[in-house]
């Protein structure tokens, strides 16, 4: 079962990538959790180039958006990983509300803003692989948020389906790689 069917059953945007990694899926998902957008320098300008307005009117956030500002829904072992985001994301600052926990991220919402369910699952891929899948699903809150988030999502969407891709290929990089090449320790 796809793991995220237990924070986003119903969404209203989707996009899912994949890529079979020559790994052990505890090695695969240790650098799930280890990926930080300013590994990558593409990665990193695409997120800056994003941030740009809010930079330029002195409203910047203290740091670039990446995976620690999300919350961990849940991890299972080694098969899954599900992290949670809640904003008004067409906002120069993302909007960002506070989700302190799983339980945050489960409560119903009744305002403007849109949650965001980033899974990452480990199935048997072919021959001696893992595929690692990661899924992005997005659930408009109020037709008001909807109707804000949809020209954003077809703007960034090919921007974001390629800092998917570029993750999944960095992701098998370091999964293949010996385990004295790992430049960080894991993360839970």
């Amino acid at each position: 079962m796809n793991p995220l069917e237990d924070f986003l059953p119903r969404f209203d945007f989707s996009e899912r990538h994949g890529a079979d990694i020559a790994a052990p899926a505890s090695r695969i998902m240790n650098a799930v959790a280890a990926w930080r957008n300013e590994d990558d320098p593409l990665v990193r300008s695409a997120i800056r180039l994003r941030e740009m307005p809010t930079r330029l009117f002195g409203r910047a956030r203290q740091r670039h958006l990446d995976l620690t500002d999300f919350t961990v829904l849940e991890r299972q072992d080694d098969t899954a990983l599900v992290y949670g985001l809640v904003g008004a994301f067409w906002q120069a600052d993302y909007g960002l509300c506070d989700i302190p926990s799983t339980d945050a991220f489960l409560t119903p919402r009744y305002d403007d803003v849109c949650k965001l369910a980033l899974g990452f699952s480990i199935q048997q891929g072919p021959h001696d692989t893992r595929r690692l899948v990661t899924e992005t699903r997005v659930l408009c809150v109020t037709d008001l948020a909807r109707r804000r988030f949809t020209p954003y999502w077809y703007l960034i969407r090919p921007v974001s389906g390629l800092i998917r891709r570029r993750m999944l290929t960095a992701i098998r990089e370091q999964s293949e790689s010996p385990p004295s090449h790992h430049p960080r320790a894991a993360l839970p």
